[in-house]
């Protein structure tokens, strides 16, 4: 079927940006086509956009970005047994060229999760990508357990509003950074000490801590080291590899991370935001356009927007 879509022919800036038609493929036996309500966005979107990982996806033109859904079953595959055609739910699809900025988008069925009732769909679409990057990175890769001591780069950014929401669910003692206009939105979702980047250097008053999650990169990646407790102190990125003999001196794991597709750790966020024991903070919210999408990733670029980016479909 064709899907009305804000598609790439090209890599570039944001003016390769364009609305245009696309013909999905026939959804397979263990997929379903989900009419969208609302997308959100993400730095890969851009990053794809500009070029930065066509090594790791060799894709034909035209390209969908995005890859966060919710929305409403249209049509199931023949094999698909726990979801039928009305259904309200939500995802982080597979990385394909045929992503989310569109009217329909096709989902495999172990990759979702029914939309917890008591959110709007922008709620929930707010969730799978930066949700799970969260929940992987904190207990995946970063081990956190009850009493230990966390430190969230960036926590009003999309990713570290839900990572200080699931620490402390958790029962670590979290610590973020962010600008001092965040403090009071990040100590509602539980963080315990907000330490203002503008005007405090965390590794002068940070020590002995037990997992370091960076969403920053960087020098930021690289002063994390000094925080870190010896021998049992992980640090976990998204956004790069580690300084390896860095990590050799303090003797600690130090790893880069990339997120994995997940339906059933996506149900295990969809009971937190059903419980209330977690939520989505929307930033701000565009339309399902050219401007719509140009004006969003100009936001995203900025790596200043509090919560997440989402895009609203009619």
């Amino acid at each position: 079927m064709e899907t009305k879509a804000v598609i790439i022919n090209k890599y570039g800036n944001k003016d390769v940006l364009e609305e245009g038609k696309v013909t999905l493929p026939e959804i397979g036996e263990h997929q379903v086509l989900v009419r969208e309500k609302a997308t959100s966005i993400n730095p890969i979107d851009w990053k794809l956009r500009e070029g930065y990982l066509k090594q790791m996806f060799d894709w034909e033109f035209p390209i969908i970005l995005g890859w966060d859904v919710s929305g409403v079953i249209e049509a199931v595959g023949s094999e698909v047994t726990d979801w039928k055609a009305g259904d309200e739910v939500f995802a982080r699809p597979e990385t394909t060229r045929f992503g989310t900025y569109a009217e329909y988008t096709i989902v495999d069925d172990h990759l979702l999760a029914g939309k917890p009732n008591n959110i709007s769909f922008e709620e929930a679409a707010a969730v799978p990508l930066a949700g799970l990057t969260a929940y992987q990175g904190l207990f995946d890769h970063g081990q956190l357990e009850e009493g230990q001591k966390v430190l969230i780069h960036a926590g009003a950014g999309g990713v570290g509003t839900y990572a200080i929401q699931l620490a402390k669910e958790a029962g670590a003692y979290v610590y973020t950074t962010a600008s001092e206009k965040n403090h009071e939105l990040l100590q509602s979702l539980g963080a315990d000490e907000v330490i203002d980047y503008h005007t405090t250097n965390f590794k002068d008053v940070l020590q002995d801590i037990d997992l370091v999650f960076d969403t920053i990169g960087g020098d930021t990646q690289n002063d994390s080291f000094v925080v870190l407790k010896e021998n049992t102190g992980r640090l976990i990125s998204i956004v790069g590899e580690p300084n390896q003999e860095k990590a050799k001196e303090k003797n600690i794991v130090a790893k880069g991370i990339w997120l994995q597709p997940d339906g059933k750790q996506l149900s295990i966020l969809a009971k937190l935001l059903e419980e209330k024991k977690m939520k989505s903070i929307v930033g701000s919210t565009f339309p399902l356009s050219e401007k719509g999408i140009y004006d969003a990733h100009a936001l995203s670029e900025t790596h200043h927007a509090a919560g997440k980016i989402v895009i609203a479909i009619n």
